[in-house]
């Protein structure tokens, strides 16, 4: 199989131009190849008018060509500055280091692309935005002229998404060229002058920002239209699931919160990054204890001390970090799908792995999750597909409340058309849904109702037909009338 089938693709100085795809289309193949890291079977790469024979990743560099990946490849006990600097003077053994002079290169750098970091700072104490940051200034620095930069957004809040793309600008306007990957086609069309559409491993088309829409791009990348991408179908809601009534956590901030989720209901949460919105999810799941208020589930106060307390009374959580704690990597798809619920597939305290591969492959059918085997370690899958295992892993129990934290980041439209397919297959099952998404046209497409929450408290609760961008916005930010 080739990963990539004659691509055309071309990119002017001063340009941001950018990559669309669902996984597996050969955005990443693309860039091995323009960074070195694999080498083409065929075609010609130009770089600045000059053929390149043979690109390997030292070529790349001399040529100016930078990659920024969603998760920072930087030296964490380092400082900023000697990140910065490594890639320009690490180079020449047996020489002193003036380090004077490397600090101001470094804040110089950092100046450049407008961002206030102190050069002395240890890289482990920064945020993820920050580290964004040095990626980009440790690019510049090293003069590079065509930056590739994939998924860099994935991980950040609204705010700090905004500051990345105003940092991008700056650098469009210096006349840096900016090849920018993205799920979030909302960023795309804020950001790039042009858009090519890879599908299948080939380019399918190269459109300019203005004369395309998000439903066309849809299209075009998955040959679905949008409305499949958000099937928000009416459900007949049931009795009430889960009820809070008063809830607190102070070691998590999370304070005097009530509300209420019914079967059938996709209730949507949301809040700026230290809201609460996790906290709270952690919360009512019981990895940490809450110190006041109740919990009802179908009516009934529970006591929730433990996620092994969740489970048994029927709740089930999928964690916004699925790589750390919604899948374990190195396990294989049906180990995973079965491990909230192992008493369904072991005998006398012994998995019975003819009944493990069985449950799992039912998941693999319904979810349509695209894996060689059940016995395949879920590393190999791609991010879509490991949502949808960590999704089955909950499904296995067949929870009353769902609770989603971000169950759609990072994944490409593809992916999310189906895990919002399960949602509303879920939902018209009569599971109650507690949605947490820091996307706003998620939580505006696909919930009944927004919960909104502000530094550890609910701020309002927004019915669908008077939940707007700018009312969530403003009880998000303490400024609704």
């Amino acid at each position: 199989m080739r990963a990539l089938r004659g691509v055309t693709f071309d990119l002017q100085p001063g340009e941001v131009h950018a990559l669309v795809g669902e996984n597996g289309a050969g955005k990443s193949t693309f860039i091995r190849i323009l960074t070195g890291v694999e080498t083409a079977d065929s075609g010609a790469l130009t770089i600045a008018g000059h053929p390149v024979a043979r690109m390997d990743p030292a070529a790349a560099r001399s040529l100016g060509v930078a990659a920024i990946f969603q998760h920072p490849a930087l030296f964490p006990d380092l400082t900023v500055a000697e990140n910065i600097m490594l890639p320009i003077d690490g180079g020449r053994p047996l020489r002193r280091v003036d380090w004077t002079a490397r600090r101001r290169a470094a804040a110089h750098v950092l100046d450049q692309i407008g961002a206030r970091i102190d050069p002395d700072r240890e890289v482990a104490t920064l945020s993820m935005p920050e580290r964004q940051l040095v990626e980009i200034a440790k690019a510049i620095g090293a003069d590079a002229r065509i930056l590739i930069m994939d998924e860099p957004t994935a991980t950040l809040s609204e705010r700090e998404v905004q500051m990345l793309l105003d940092v991008v600008r700056r650098l469009r306007t210096g006349g840096t060229a900016v090849i920018y990957i993205s799920h979030r086609l909302e960023e795309v069309f804020a950001l790039a002058d042009r858009i090519t559409v890879l599908r299948d491993g080939e380019s399918i088309a190269t459109l300019r920002t203005g004369e395309t829409t998000t439903g066309e791009l849809v299209r075009l990348m998955v040959g679905r239209e949008l409305a499949a991408v958000y099937p928000k179908r009416p459900v007949p809601l049931g009795d009430v699931a889960l009820e809070l009534r008063g809830v607190s956590n102070t070691a998590r901030a999370v304070r005097a919160t009530s509300l209420a989720v019914r079967h059938g209901e996709i209730l949507g949460l949301a809040g700026l990054v230290g809201s609460g919105r996790t906290e709270l999810a952690e919360t009512i799941f019981g990895v940490t204890p809450g110190d006041a208020g109740e919990v009802a589930v179908n009516g009934a106060v529970v006591e929730v001390r433990s996620p092994a307390d969740a489970i048994r009374i029927g709740l089930g959580y999928l964690p916004e970090d699925r790589q750390r704690h919604g899948v374990v990597l190195p396990m294989s798809v049906s180990a995973n799908t079965t491990l909230s619920n192992l008493r369904a597939v072991a005998s006398r305290g012994l998995i019975d792995r003819a009944a493990e591969a069985r449950a799992a492959q039912d998941h693999v059918d319904r979810l349509r999750i695209k894996t060689s085997s059940v016995r395949a370690a879920v590393d190999n899958l791609s991010g879509g597909n490991q949502q949808k295992v960590a999704l089955a892993r909950w499904l296995s129990i067949a929870p009353a409340v769902l609770i989603l934290d971000e169950p759609t980041q990072g994944v490409d439209i593809g992916a999310k058309a189906e895990i919002h397919e399960i949602m509303e297959r879920l939902a018209e099952r009569g599971v109650a849904i507690l949605l947490i998404s820091s996307e706003l046209t998620e939580l505006l497409a696909m919930a009944d109702r927004i919960a909104v929450m502000r530094r550890g408290e609910l701020a309002g609760i927004l019915g669908r037909d008077e939940a707007t961008p700018q009312t969530v916005i403003a009880l998000a930010t303490g400024h609704a009338a």
